[in-house]
């Protein structure tokens, strides 16, 4: 069976509005812990919990510069997620040719195009 592990943290970490708006903000420049918990009206260690999450999926990244945490957009790039994507796609578009085939074929009417 196929492992799809990169899946699941990607679109998992995707899947909040908040995760989603930190990288929107790091996608202007790096920001500091405290910064994206002002910035989101969040507590340090909710910050935190959505920032490890972001991290674990490759999608942030995080050093300590002195007493200061710094984050920063990760490797992740989505290039993994994207070639899923489209492969997912074209798999669906050719169900959806297949369908409009046998709709086609099976309209009343054209029952005698099959046999020209």
């Amino acid at each position: 069976m196929v492992q799809y592990d990169f899946l699941d943290a990607s679109f998992g970490a995707l899947a909040d509005p908040t995760r989603r708006g930190i990288l929107e903000h790091l996608g202007r420049g790096p920001a500091t812990v405290s910064a994206l918990a002002e910035r989101f009206e969040m507590t340090l260690t909710g910050i935190k919990k959505h920032i490890k999450l972001l991290e674990d999926a490759g999608m942030v990244a995080t050093n300590k510069r002195g007493r200061v945490r710094w984050c920063e957009l990760g490797a992740n790039a989505l290039d993994r997620e994207m070639a899923w994507m489209q492969g997912y796609r074209r798999m669906m578009e050719g169900r959806m040719d297949r369908l409009g085939e046998f709709l086609e074929r099976t309209e009343p009417g054209n029952e005698h195009k099959d046999r020209q």
